[in-house]
């Protein structure tokens, strides 16, 4: 019998997702069935609850779910826990293991596919939603120099370092604290959905610096603004595919040769 997995989210016909998860089984000769399904907005838990009794095996969970997905989950992985927020679900008749494989998947594209030697790096994390909070611990783990969150509210940036309690790595505050350069820049902010950009430093790039948007598929102020400096860019498509990687990986047990799929995105 085909295995169903799904992608839960609202809006959701955008996602890429299927298309992503139908390569990968195609690649890999795992027999699943892929959907995206627009979860209502007051009802996530029974349109999850649905899907369970039809027999789906695992999902993803995008925006606006992954704080009430966190809140279904019967066990957590230990990075789903620090995220407060889980994108991927592991179903068993008795059981809802939930998974964040976001900061995974950008660690990833940062290092396998970017080329990205984190350890000893100056890394700053722009934003303190829960974009930013699913990539902060797998960050810390490459023993970069130090993480530091900046957000245009500096005490939701500094609240959010005080949770994850990650000791002298992490440092936080507002954009006006900054001080030197950093090796990797991220952009995790809502910014670039209104098409702005936040208050930067001028020379907040240092040599060979990596600024890394994670929004894909249109081009964005920020990165605009970090080529104009001569900045090596990067798009959050890759870690879209790593993301997806990681959970097929925890479903199916092998993990999918993702350069291939990116290469497939990249031509639509």
């Amino acid at each position: 019998m085909t295995d169903a997995y799904a992608v839960f989210g609202n809006p959701i016909a955008h996602s890429k997702s299927p298309l992503i998860h139908t390569e990968f089984s195609r690649q890999t000769g795992q027999d699943i069935i892929y959907s995206a399904l627009l979860a209502p907005l007051d009802d996530f838990a029974g349109a999850v609850a649905t899907f369970r009794l039809h027999g789906g095996c695992g999902a993803n969970v995008t925006l606006p779910f992954k704080e009430q997905a966190y809140t279904l989950a019967t066990r957590l992985s230990l990075r789903a826990q620090a995220a407060g927020a889980v994108n991927t679900f592991k179903f068993a008749p008795d059981d809802v293991y939930g998974d964040n494989t976001d900061g995974a998947g950008l660690v990833r594209d940062l290092t396998a596919n970017l080329g990205l030697d984190l350890a000893g790096k100056r890394i700053l994390l722009m934003g303190a939603g829960g974009a930013a909070r699913g990539v902060i611990l797998p960050l810390l783990e490459q023993q970069p120099d130090c993480v530091f969150i900046a957000n245009r509210t500096a005490s939701k940036a500094v609240g959010l370092a005080q949770v994850m309690g990650a000791g002298k790595q992490l440092l936080a505050g507002g954009y006006a604290d900054l001080s030197g350069q950093f090796d990797l820049v991220i952009n995790a902010t809502s910014a670039s959905l209104a098409g702005d950009l936040p208050p930067l430093p001028e020379a907040i790039f240092a040599s060979n610096a990596l600024a890394y948007d994670m929004m894909y598929g249109k081009d964005t102020p920020f990165l605009a603004f970090a080529r104009e400096r001569g900045v090596r860019t990067a798009d959050g498509l890759g870690m879209l595919v790593e993301q997806a990687a990681e959970a097929f990986l925890l479903w199916r047990g092998v993990r999918p040769d993702t350069a291939p799929v990116m290469q497939l995105l990249r031509g639509i």
